[in-house]
């Protein structure tokens, strides 16, 4: 009996099986005017597949991009996975410091960068060893585009298992060491599948895409879904509040950030009116304040749907779509997803009792494979049955609502970005004349929460904190610069000698408060 070939588990071909019927309907329209049809989606990520298949990498071979957001870079993530590789987002924030340790670890075949910032990112992949370097702009300019352009439009999607990966997101290690979580065609399609019901996507949904492209949720969430359904995507390159509330009419679909949620709130043309034909609004990346969410219902009449996930296992939970399976409640993240174990557990490894507080574990077909070239670092991460550790702390009620009410190792959620301050901590004592320093996090109504720096000084030195952060701006990510800086005398520790970053935290609490 002749064995029947497996069927293909490159998630681009899942995608673009979801593809309308008609490819010349519109699949995407920006916010200068630009209308993209199916079928240019099909044909030009079919275009710089080719391009890549061209370039004859090793299998596995790692497309490294740090690009503006727009159409042509959704474009080249498809095409990576189209042609089998594996693509490797970088935040656009991210300076030279970072983004030599990045092509430096993952050892990419290919770089992408802005055409502005070639002149220091080409050096840094030539250092590496990257073979080849392309320029991609938010005008639809760059060489990747014009080398793509004398390419086929037809392209044969290469065949994948469901655990070959897909994709690398380096998420900043709590000791300043970032980590590649390794994310598979499987982790992907599986999740998206799993938020398609869940979240009720139906025809006729036109989502609003006005997040960033290279985290998991405007890249995965966000894009997956909208593919997976066949559905419009009205695109922003840059969140705008007044032009995305002025748009609402016409989308029934909105994911965001609290701070996306916030800003939105501020304009006066939000009303019942404008949301008419909006179907969920989705927010996450950060916690969403229960002050956002109450406004929110009163102003517009929806219930924001909040959700839970990590650059590591994509979405975990989620409060329900659905009134049958329950109320979406505020300061909650609701129920684990389909096919997602999720389990709290106190310090001896006990399953905590009801509202109990512990670190959250999960398992499921959407958590990754483990960090790229980290084995030691992985086996650490998971637990001896296969759950791996998230690192937050958190309860389940007794109808099964998952709260998060804090995080290991301080971590600091700023606008939706992970913020950690053991790196930026790093640079700043390395500084002339710094002692020592200690980031923590205090809210903010904007953000969320954002960074403030206690900086200790050596004898005799003169530090400005203007100074300080001035100094950080020029290394390292906006989003990760402190608010605000303070040269203190001492910082408070314990007897043991360790900084209390927990008093600190207490003491300015209140710093940005209204």
């Amino acid at each position: 009996m002749t064995a029947q070939p497996q069927a293909n588990a490159n998630l681009y071909a899942a995608l673009r099986a979801a593809f309308p019927a008609d490819l010349d309907s519109m699949a995407v329209e920006t916010d200068n005017g630009l209308h993209y049809s199916w079928r240019d989606l099909d044909r030009a990520s079919a275009m710089i597949a080719n391009l890549l298949d061209a370039l004859s990498l090793e299998p596995g071979a790692r497309i490294a991009v740090q690009v503006e957001k727009s159409v042509e870079a959704m474009m080249l993530y498809l095409a990576t996975l189209r042609a089998g590789y594996v693509f490797l987002p970088l935040n656009t924030a991210y300076q030279q410091a970072e983004i030599e340790y990045f092509v430096g670890n993952a050892e990419p075949a290919v770089v992408v960068c802005s055409s502005r910032n070639a002149h220091w990112v080409g050096p840094i992949a030539a250092a590496a060893g990257t073979p080849h370097v392309f320029t991609l702009d938010d005008d639809r300019s760059g060489t990747l585009l014009e080398v793509a352009a004398s390419c086929s439009d037809v392209h044969e999607v290469a065949h994948k298992e469901a655990d070959d990966m897909a994709a690398i997101l380096y998420t900043s290690g709590t000791t300043g060491r970032s980590k590649g979580a390794m994310l598979t065609h499987g982790n992907l399609l599986s999740n998206a599948q799993v938020l398609k019901d869940y979240w009720g996507w139906q025809e006729g949904d036109v989502l609003i895409h006005a997040l960033p492209i290279f985290h998991v949720h405007g890249l995965f969430v966000a894009i997956h879904g909208a593919l997976l359904n066949g559905s419009r995507m009205i695109w922003f390159s840059k969140f705008d509040p007044q032009r995305t509330v002025a748009r609402l009419p016409d989308a029934t679909v909105f994911m965001g950030v609290p701070t996306l949620y916030v800003r939105m709130l501020a304009e006066r043309g939000l009303n019942k009116k404008a949301v008419r034909n909006m179907r969920l609004f989705i927010s996450g990346s950060a916690p969403l304040l229960i002050e956002t969410f109450n406004e929110w219902r009163e102003r517009t009449g929806h219930t924001i749907l909040e959700r839970y996930g990590m650059s590591e296992t994509v979405m975990l939970t989620s409060n329900p779509y659905n009134p049958v399976q329950g109320e979406r409640r505020g300061g909650t993240v609701g129920f684990p997803l389909p096919g997602v174990q999720l389990r709290v557990r106190s310090e001896d490894e006990r399953d905590c009792t009801t509202d109990e507080i512990g670190a959250i574990e999960v398992s499921g077909p959407n958590v990754f494979a483990g960090y790229w070239r980290m084995p030691e670092k992985t086996r650490e991460e998971f637990t001896h049955d296969g759950f791996f550790k998230t690192g937050d702390v958190g309860k389940i009620d007794g109808l099964g609502y998952v709260s998060i009410v804090g995080r290991s190792k301080d971590l600091i959620i700023s606008g939706g970005y992970n913020v950690y301050p053991a790196e930026i901590e790093g640079y700043i004592n390395e500084m002339e004349g710094v002692a020592e320093s200690a980031l923590v996090g205090a809210p903010h109504p904007d953000f969320g929460e954002v960074g403030v720096v206690l900086v200790t000084l050596k004898a005799g030195a003169a530090l400005a904190p203007d100074a300080i952060l001035g100094e950080l701006k020029a290394r390292l990510a906006n989003f990760k610069i402190p608010k605000r800086c303070f040269v203190v005398e001492e910082l408070p520790r314990n007897t043991m000698g360790k900084v209390q970053k927990a008093l600190l935290r207490e003491q300015y609490k209140g710093l940005f408060a209204k």
